[in-house]
């Protein structure tokens, strides 16, 4: 199916998944609620949930060197939606999935996206998940993103996933559930950045289930003007395992952070690390920047660019 998207909803889709043409591979567009283009390939398959409320990705057994790209974007004030999509990635299979939404809301009504993404990972499979968020317009209308994630991880698997939002979204709730079995690895990497108002809940719950699984959850944020951030994660360790989960947040003018890392031992060998903090720009550095040239708000962009890259 040909995409069909006007130019917003085109600079929506750069913005969150890199595309400045269509992808190749598999892609399912989706814009202001409807089917915007779609594409499946001999080994990824993607099929509309029956009652509309979403989409089933099948990838086959064995698939490598793959993709698939299943961007939102939302153009329309007033619009409030919920999509249900489900991942099946078979064994022994390496791909890179990216997703992400957009809103672009010039009206007075608030616009809303929640997408709930269920990964079911097969026997020594490999995924790479990228997932950005990014709101733009200038209405009185909020931009509302509130992703709940799940993943399923089977013996051997591996999962990495980038979970990015840096602009334009008032408010957010990003739940983000796994459960892991033997030998199966997990890597996170969140980076957040809230300004103006906004308001951003990070939560995470990791089980590791299986003898010899592994989990890193790392999140790192910035919060300016009078933003505030809720980072609130938990390790569990039901087996000979190890986890880490680590917050390192930059606070900025009037901003809030609450930090919450947790840890949960129910095994005698499961070997659980947690860390957090949270601080502002150190001066000596806006200092260096600025013997180099730069004005004081070009050096704290520069600290901030690089400290979320």
């Amino acid at each position: 199916m040909k995409i069909q998207l006007d130019e917003i909803q085109k600079r929506l889709i750069e913005e969150i998944a890199d595309l400045h043409e269509v992808p190749e591979g598999a892609y399912n567009f989706r814009a202001n609620g409807q089917l915007a283009g779609r594409n499946t390939t001999a080994n990824i398959d993607i099929i509309s949930k029956e009652d509309g409320s979403g989409i089933d990705i099948r990838i086959k057994p064995g698939t490598k060197n793959e993709s698939v790209h299943i961007p939102v974007v939302l153009s329309a004030s007033g619009l409030k939606e919920v999509v249900y999509n489900d991942f099946y990635i078979g064994e022994d299979s390496d791909v890179v999935i990216v997703a992400g939404c957009g809103i672009d809301n010039c009206g007075n009504q608030d616009a809303e996206h929640d997408g709930v993404h269920r990964f079911f990972v097969g026997k020594n499979a490999k995924a790479k998940y990228v997932e950005k968020h990014y709101g733009s317009g200038d209405g009185a209308g909020k931009r509302i993103l509130n992703p709940v994630t799940e993943v399923y991880m089977e013996e051997g698997s591996s999962m990495e996933m980038e979970m990015v939002q840096i602009k334009g979204v008032d408010s957010t709730e990003r739940i983000t559930k796994a459960e892991l079995k033997k030998d199966a690895r997990l890597v996170v990497r969140e980076r957040l950045m809230t300004h103006g108002s906004q308001n951003a809940l990070s939560v995470y719950k990791v089980e590791l289930n299986g003898e010899g699984s592994t989990a890193d959850v790392v999140s790192r944020s910035v919060a300016r003007d009078t933003s505030h951030q809720k980072f609130d994660a938990c390790v569990i360790g039901n087996a000979p395992c190890s986890g880490h989960t680590e917050c390192d947040s930059i606070i900025m003018d009037q901003g809030r952070i609450l930090a919450v890392p947790s840890l949960e031992a129910n095994n005698v060998d499961a070997m659980l690390v947690h860390e957090a903090a949270i601080g502002k720009i150190a001066g000596e550095q806006i200092i260096k920047l600025m013997t180099l040239g730069l004005t004081e708000q070009e050096a704290e962009e520069q600290i901030i660019n690089g400290f979320l890259k």
